[in-house]
């Protein structure tokens, strides 16, 4: 599998992500997930509607946590037009607890444990950890990508203004 060149950290360290990096402007590419009941979920079951994916290492982890908190109470305001996919390598057991004990319904958790299709087709796959690197693609109803956020420290949180806003604009 290649090689993304971008540039990514864990505390300071180099990290190298694997897949072909995605850019603004390129046609969103179909990949397929877990629902938290390992039902399979693609990009395509949500056309028609402006997607942000929100995706990060581990739910368990607190900065991934505030990540979920973010974008739930985000998207309780955002329009019906708008659906913000959390997509991580953790298990759907993990990703259910999670959003249970912690009230998170606003958002769908998906995981990318089984085969890493999103995370190879997307750039976001780290190769030492085997872990979904920490970043936001924001996808128009056309599946155009129109934001593209490698968080360049993934202990970072990204920048949920500007996908906010970004989505607004396409809706």
């Amino acid at each position: 599998m290649e090689k993304n060149n971008t540039k990514i950290t864990s505390k300071g360290n180099p990290l190298t992500l694997i897949g072909k990096e995605i850019k603004v402007n390129d046609k969103a590419v179909d990949f397929s997930v877990a629902n938290n009941s390992f039902q399979e979920v693609k990009l395509s079951d949500f056309d028609g509607k402006v997607k942000i994916l929100s995706l990060f290492p581990s739910i368990d982890t607190g900065v991934c946590s505030k990540q979920a908190h973010v974008f739930n109470k985000e998207a309780s305001a955002l329009s019906n037009d708008i659906e913000i996919l959390a997509i991580s390598n953790d298990l759907p057991f993990a990703l259910g607890r999670f959003c249970g004990a912690e009230g998170i319904e606003n958002i769908t958790t998906l995981s990318d444990h089984k085969n890493l299709d999103f995370s190879s087709k997307y750039g976001f796959l780290i190769e030492e950890l085997r872990l979904v690197a920490r970043g936001v693609v924001v996808i128009d109803k056309e599946n155009i990508v129109r934001h593209v956020e490698y968080v360049p420290e993934i202990t970072d949180e990204p920048d949920y203004n500007t996908a906010i806003k970004i989505a607004k604009e396409y809706i």
